[in-house]
């Protein structure tokens, strides 16, 4: 698989994978990091908020 990376496209079996996840009462929330001679290189995630959970914005605010 090609993994789009800070050192341009790579082919994954070139990279090490590591994988991740935090479960609370407000998210779930999964993560994939591709690192390349232990820099990280890529990194993606997928949040879930849960129901309930109160998303609070301060952007632009005093």
């Amino acid at each position: 698989m090609i993994v789009t990376t800070t050192k341009g496209d790579m082919d994954d079996s070139f990279l090490e994978k590591r994988e991740g996840s935090v479960d609370n009462d407000n998210e779930y929330t999964e993560w994939v990091e591709y690192h390349l001679e232990g820099e990280l290189v890529h990194r993606s995630a997928h949040v879930t908020l849960k129901s309930g959970a109160i998303a609070k914005s301060n952007v632009g605010g005093f």
